[in-house]
C-alpha cells in the first residue's frame, strides 16, 4: 500500500509540473471559467423589464385608466404605442418593437360596479416563446392585483380575497440567483473533462508513454496519478466561480459546506475520469478535445436539469440523464447554496455521484492496456 502511494504521488507531481509548465492549460482552467461566468451569468436572463407594449382603451373610463397606469407604472411593461383599435395589431407588432398590446373593453367598469367578472384582452407575440409566457404570468399577476383594489375601492358587503405571495429562496426572482449555481457544474464539466482529456493523448503524441510502460507502475496509480493534480485544480475553480458568483450576482451559502465539498470532489472525480478515458480511446490530442467538448457540453447544458427541468424530459433522455454527473451537482449545488440543505436530505446526489465517479475510474483502469498497439 505504502509503494501504491508513493508512486502514485509521484506520477501526480510529475504530471502537476506538466501542468504548471503549460500556461495555455493555466488559462483554460483559471481564466475561462470566470469568462464564461460573467458571459452565462450577464447573458442567460429569463427577467422580462420594460416590455413595450400597447394600449387599447374602449371603456375610457376611472377603472380602465386607473389599471392602464398600473401597468405603465410597472416593472415588466412600458407602454409605447395607443392605437386606436386592435384591428391592426399585426401590423404593428411586425414594423415595430412591441411584443404584447392590452385592450380593454367596454363596460370595464360598469362590470367591476357590479362585481362581475371583468375581462381584458392581452395579445401576445408568441414568436419567442419563452418571453411570451413570461409576459403572460406577469400580465395574469397585474391584473390580479389592480382588480382587487379596483374592486376594494367600491362599498361592498362582501369579502374580498386578497393573495399575498411569499417566494422562497429567491425572493427577487433574479434568474442569476437560479443559473449561476448550475453553471458551476456546468463550468467544471466542461473545463476538467477538456483539460484531462488532454493528458494521456499528450504523453502518446511525444512517445513518453513507453517510458511510463517501463516503471513498476500499476494501471490504477497511473489513472491516479493522472487525475489528482487536476483534482485540486478543480477546487480551485470551483472557488473561484464561488466568490465570483457571491460577489457579483449575490449569490448565497445557505447550507453545508462540507456537504458541498463532497459533491465538488466526488463530481470531480467523475468528469475527471471521463476525460482521462477519452484520452486513452483516442490517443489524440485534437481527437480528445473534439470528443470531451461534444460529451461535457451537451449533456451538462441540456440534460442535466441546468436550464431544462429533468420531470419534462421524454422517458428516454430521463433516463440517459442519470449517467450525466452534472444532474446530480447541479441538484446539490442549488441544494446547498439555495436551500440550506445537508447530506441529510442530499445523499441520493452525493450517492449518484460517487457511483458514476467509481464506475468510471474502474472503466478506465479496466480499459487502459500497458502494450503499444
Amino acid at each position: 500500500m505504502r509503494e501504491f502511494v508513493l508512486r502514485t504521488s509521484a506520477l501526480a507531481h510529475k504530471e502537476a509540473l506538466h501542468m504548471l509548465r503549460d500556461r495555455q492549460v493555466i488559462f483554460l482552467a483559471l481564466g475561462m471559467p470566470l469568462v464564461l461566468v460573467l458571459l452565462f451569468g450577464y447573458a442567460v436572463s429569463f427577467d422580462v423589464e420594460e416590455v413595450e407594449v400597447a394600449v387599447v382603451d374602449h371603456d375610457m373610463t376611472h377603472a380602465s385608466r386607473s389599471f392602464l397606469a398600473r401597468v405603465d407604472a410597472s416593472d415588466a411593461f412600458r407602454i409605447t404605442a395607443y392605437p386606436a383599435s386592435a384591428e391592426g395589431a399585426e401590423a404593428l407588432f411586425r414594423r415595430s418593437h412591441l411584443k404584447a398590446m392590452f385592450v380593454v373593453p367596454r363596460g370595464f367598469q360598469r362590470a367591476l360596479d357590479r362585481e362581475e367578472p371583468a375581462d381584458v384582452q392581452l395579445i401576445i407575440d408568441g414568436a419567442d416563446g419563452t418571453t411570451a409566457r413570461v409576459i403572460e404570468a406577469y400580465a395574469s399577476a397585474l391584473a390580479l392585483f389592480t382588480t382587487a383594489d379596483l374592486i376594494s375601492s367600491v362599498p361592498t358587503s362582501t369579502p374580498l380575497f386578497e393573495p399575498r405571495i411569499r417566494m422562497w429562496f429567491n425572493p427577487r426572482m433574479a434568474s442569476a440567483v437560479f443559473v449561476v449555481p448550475g453553471l458551476v457544474a456546468v463550468v467544471l464539466a466542461i473545463i476538467t473533462v477538456l483539460l484531462s482529456g488532454l493528458t494521456v493523448a499528450r504523453e502518446w503524441e511525444r512517445g513518453s508513454m513507453e517510458q511510463l510502460f517501463a516503471t513498476p507502475v500499476g494501471r490504477l496509480s497511473i489513472i491516479l496519478g493522472k487525475v489528482a493534480p487536476y483534482v485540486g485544480l478543480g477546487f480551485l475553480q470551483f472557488l473561484l466561480i464561488l466568490v465570483a458568483g457571491a460577489y457579483l450576482f449575490d449569490i448565497p451559502l445557505r447550507g453545508s459546506f462540507p456537504t458541498l465539498v463532497l459533491a465538488v470532489f466526488l463530481f470531480l472525480v467523475a468528469a475527471l475520469g471521463q476525460g482521462v478515458f477519452i484520452s486513452m480511446a483516442t490517443k489524440s490530442q485534437q481527437l480528445a478535445v473534439q470528443i470531451g467538448a461534444i460529451t461535457s457540453i451537451l449533456p451538462s447544458l441540456l440534460i442535466s436539469g441546468f436550464l431544462f427541468p429533468i420531470a419534462n424530459m421524454p422517458l428516454p433522455l430521463r433516463i440517459v440523464s442519470r449517467l450525466v454527473p452534472a444532474r446530480y451537482f447541479i441538484a446539490c449545488l442549488r441544494g446547498v447554496l439555495l436551500q440550506g440543505r445537508g447530506l441529510s436530505t442530499l445523499w441520493p446526489q452525493i450517492l449518484g455521484l460517487a457511483a458514476l465517479g467509481i464506475g468510471i475510474i474502474a472503466i478506465t483502469t479496466r480499459r487502459f492496456r500497458r502494450r503499444l498497439d
